[in-house]
């Protein structure tokens, strides 16, 4: 039989193995691992099952814009997904709002920056980008009103991650009610790659006239150059402000915001993420990196750092990610 002595230490020997065990199987001792590839959404990391949605503007992803979604202590902000230049929610949308879903997130999308002139079409957010501005101010009112929700946080691409939110945040009180901003492929200091700079500057006064055509009909396109007066006004007075966190995703192979290095933000509460320092088998560009697995990896991390996890280095193709 056994004695008191050995019954207390087989007792110690099953409570440790019981608590591997919860470990193990991801009981609530486990640190919680991201949810991956499954969850209530179908979640693939590839740029082609976008391709259907670009033409359907309206249809709202997978996942997002529930008007029943909780917020819970792990997760207590909404977030809002602002979609880049020239797409739209369904399209820029159908692999993040699932993910982030799966993730236990409260995932809102909307389209903004439609054109007067011609309505409701695939290309969306090619307005002035100051107007753009109060429709995201619009959104992000609604998104709390309907949530409870004190902040949101914000998650976007290219110009949705970049000048447009940045301006809302510096210029138009938004940093009142953003938390966290998280950029992928943000367009924060413009760009050089859309070959305006070039023709205004080398052609005139033919340049300046293909360029006031832009202007007036696209304004969105000459905002996001480089030295604009938008870009401007909106860093003036620093690119950061208090009380907002800032996560900056970037690849080297990007070829619409160059060079590269303007996606960057200077201050604090900053992190500036180039995808290759950490896997140089990564070459995502501009648009693949919106369904690139280790970016929305990085974006979790972003989102939720205290329950930061390693992102893994794995090959990423140039312009479909998990082709190499």
């Amino acid at each position: 039989m056994f004695s008191r002595t050995r019954w207390g230490r087989f007792g110690a020997w099953l409570g440790v193995a019981v608590l591997a065990c919860g470990a193990a199987s991801g009981g609530a001792t486990a640190s919680a691992e991201p949810v991956i590839h499954g969850g209530q959404f179908p979640v693939t990391f590839d740029l082609g099952t976008a391709i259907i949605p670009f033409f359907l503007p309206e249809l709202v992803p997978p996942g997002a814009n529930d008007p029943n979604c909780v917020l819970t202590p792990e997760h207590p902000r909404p977030v809002i997904l602002i979609n880049g230049t020239g797409v739209n929610q369904a399209a820029n949308w159908r692999l993040g709002a699932p993910f982030l879903r799966n993730n236990g997130y409260c995932v809102f999308t909307f389209n903004y920056g439609n054109p007067k002139w011609i309505s409701e079409i695939p290309v969306q957010a090619v307005t002035d980008i100051r107007a753009s501005a109060r429709e995201l101010a619009a959104q992000v009112d609604k998104v709390r009103a309907l949530t409870g929700a004190d902040k949101v946080d914000l998650v976007g691409s290219s110009q949705g991650g970049g000048v447009l939110p940045n301006y809302y945040i510096n210029i138009a009180g938004g940093d009142r009610y953003v938390d966290k901003l998280v950029g992928l492929a943000p367009s924060n200091h413009g760009t050089t790659a859309n070959g305006q700079v070039f023709l205004r500057k080398s052609f005139p006064p033919l340049g300046g006239a293909v360029y006031s055509v832009l202007e007036a009909l696209l304004p969105v396109l000459t905002q996001q150059m480089i030295g604009s007066d938008l870009i401007k006004q909106t860093f003036g007075q620093g690119d950061t402000r208090p009380g907002v966190t800032y996560t900056n995703l970037v690849s080297r192979y990007d070829e619409v915001v160059t060079p590269y290095t303007n996606q960057f933000l200077d201050g604090p509460n900053v992190s500036n993420i180039v995808l290759q320092d950490s896997c140089a088998d990564d070459f995502s560009d501009h648009i693949s990196i919106n369904f690139n697995e280790r970016a929305w990896r990085f974006v979790l991390n972003a989102l939720d750092p205290e329950h930061a996890t390693p992102v893994p280095c794995m090959p990423q193709g140039f312009l479909f990610p998990g082709i190499n």
